[in-house]
């Protein structure tokens, strides 16, 4: 069961910092990290069997693991990269870096 979280942004008056707040009302400080976005959602539309996104974001197994399903399925796998590449266009940058670059969420 997966479970969905409703994000706000707060913006500070004096600063242009940017948090994001989690249902519970704690602060997640906005990352360091460039955000791999743009780039993981275009590879995942048009590259998807071949789990080239995956590589980018630094999932080796699971790419691995898609990589050998895309042959044996003979390619019916590249709709899961479909729906992962849409799904990381939609995303906010903050919400996909700390979703998959911090904390590291493989599929979907």
């Amino acid at each position: 069961m997966q479970l969905f979280y409703n994000f706000t942004i707060i913006k500070h008056k004096n600063n242009q910092t940017m948090n994001v707040l989690d249902e519970n009302g704690n602060t997640n400080p906005k990352s360091k990290e460039e955000s791999k976005r743009i780039l993981a959602g275009v590879l995942a539309i048009l590259l998807g069997p071949f789990a080239v996104h995956k590589f980018v974001l630094g999932y080796t197994k699971a790419g691995i693991i898609q990589l050998i399903l895309t042959f044996v399925t003979c390619g019916l796998v590249g709709i899961i990269s479909f729906i992962e590449g849409i799904i990381y266009l939609t995303k906010s940058d903050e919400e996909f870096i700390n979703t998959y670059q911090v904390n590291k969420k493989e599929w979907f």
